[in-house]
């Protein structure tokens, strides 16, 4: 399966993903795709959704470097105790181009697996900690302007409204499913791995 990265307004950017309840060659093949595909965008972080796969799933790697930080995947990630309030600039590979001031909590404890189904518990601060909660934003179908005041969501109206009309256009020219279409394709990835 070839995965390639989704642009908004792509309907699965906004679906709540599942929780992953096998893992499989295929699954362990997408995730080293993910990483694949987030190192050469270079990116920090890609979630399940932003490859069109509506399941519990990112990766990230807060160096963006292959072989320099910390390369992690995380299957049914669970963020909590937030502590403390930091702002910070966020871009999304599933919005180029676009970016913007959000305020997040400075740390959070991250629950989650590996793909070998070892448990992973850890509190998690500073840019990682943004990272994951960025990431883990995706599976919940919440883009990283959602968490961002009106004021500055309006500085955004017209690159977010230059996407979907390139997003509309293909749709209208046969380049790209109706979202009834694409919404039901994503049945398959549930019948496999939720």
């Amino acid at each position: 399966m070839e995965l390639s990265i989704i642009q908004y307004p792509h309907p699965t950017l906004r679906v709540r993903s599942k929780p992953i309840r096998r893992v499989n060659k295929e699954l362990r093949d997408m995730a080293a795709q993910m990483l694949d595909l987030m190192y050469e965008a270079e990116g920090v972080g890609l979630a399940s959704n932003q490859v069109n796969l509506p399941i519990r799933m990112f990766v990230a790697n807060p160096s963006g470097e292959r072989g320099d930080g910390e390369e992690l995947v995380l299957l049914n990630p669970e963020l909590q105790m937030p502590k403390g309030n930091v702002s910070g600039q966020e871009g999304c590979l599933s919005l180029p181009g676009v970016f913007g001031q959000v305020k997040r909590p400075k740390s959070i404890r991250l629950s989650a697996y590996d793909l070998k189904g070892n448990p992973i518990d850890r509190v998690v601060d500073g840019f990682l900690a943004r990272v994951l909660q960025h990431e883990n934003d995706h599976l919940d179908g919440v883009m990283f302007f959602d968490r961002m005041t009106e004021e500055a969501q309006r500085e955004l109206e017209d690159q977010l409204h230059e996407l979907e009309t390139v997003f509309e256009s293909k749709q209208k020219s046969g380049g790209i499913s109706s979202n009834g279409d694409l919404i039901a394709e994503l049945d398959q990835w549930y019948e496999k791995y939720a």
